[in-house]
């Protein structure tokens, strides 16, 4: 009996956490295709190795790498100004953090909306949480769906593409679990925001996926310099 074909879908692959584990969903029900951004971000070399193993690990044949040199230009991110300095965690704050990259998101999505419309995919996944949108503006669900009409807008009338952001209303605990569930690489993926060999323990990204781990009662697989306890931080209300 010949094997149904799957639909094309785009995935923002960083290599972290949430974008692996997105990856892991899209792969259940579409042929995906992979896009990696290097911006000159601090861990930039780490992310791509890990967006390669993970790549390797789906035996992926379609994949892309896309450097946005803008980013470092335009500053306003500890990420990619590195005169500025990675903030520690402060899990309890509604202040967007120096990590913020501006419009980020966007930029993202522009790149993936035009592989998905020339390769032909029907969706575009990616890895946002909204956990993470009192700090990070385009990490909210309506930035999604307006981002979604532009789509609709900006690209040929017989063109649809649909975005999909399956674990944008998940906790990191349940991100981890459902990356358990699916036997996504987690081992493979790089979360923090300050080192590329030893991850940090401190900044925002270490500390919600290592308070993910924790409650969800699972070793984080990765190596980190200090494991503080991040099981009682909740943001105020």
């Amino acid at each position: 009996m010949a094997s149904i074909k799957k639909n094309i879908a785009v995935v923002a692959l960083s290599g972290g956490l949430d974008s692996c584990v997105t990856a892991a969903i899209a792969n259940q029900d579409y042929d995906v295709a992979l896009l990696h951004i290097n911006y000159r971000q601090r861990t930039e070399k780490r992310e791509l190795k890990a967006f390669n193993d993970i790549t390797d690990h789906y035996k992926v044949k379609r994949k892309i790498v896309i450097d946005f040199n803008h980013f470092s230009k335009i500053g306003g991110s500890s990420l990619t100004d590195f005169k500025m300095e990675v903030s520690k965690a402060d899990l309890k704050s509604d202040e967007v953090p120096t990590s913020y990259v501006p419009f980020r998101n966007a930029n993202i999505l522009s790149a993936c909306t035009s592989w998905a419309e020339a390769i032909n995919a029907k969706a575009i996944f990616i890895g946002a949480v909204f956990e993470d949108s009192s700090g990070y503006p385009d990490c909210r669900p309506e930035f999604f769906d307006n981002f979604e009409q532009l789509i609709k807008i900006g690209t040929k009338p017989e063109t649809q593409i649909k975005i999909e952001t399956p674990i944008i209303h998940l906790t990191k605990t349940e991100i981890v679990k459902k990356g358990i569930e699916l036997k996504a690489p987690m081992h493979f993926t790089w979360s923090c925001y300050k080192n590329d060999n030893i991850a940090c323990g401190e900044c925002d990204s270490c500390a919600l996926r290592l308070r993910g781990f924790q409650q969800a009662g699972v070793e984080d697989p990765i190596i980190y310099k200090i494991k503080p306890v991040y099981l009682l931080w909740k943001k105020r209300l």
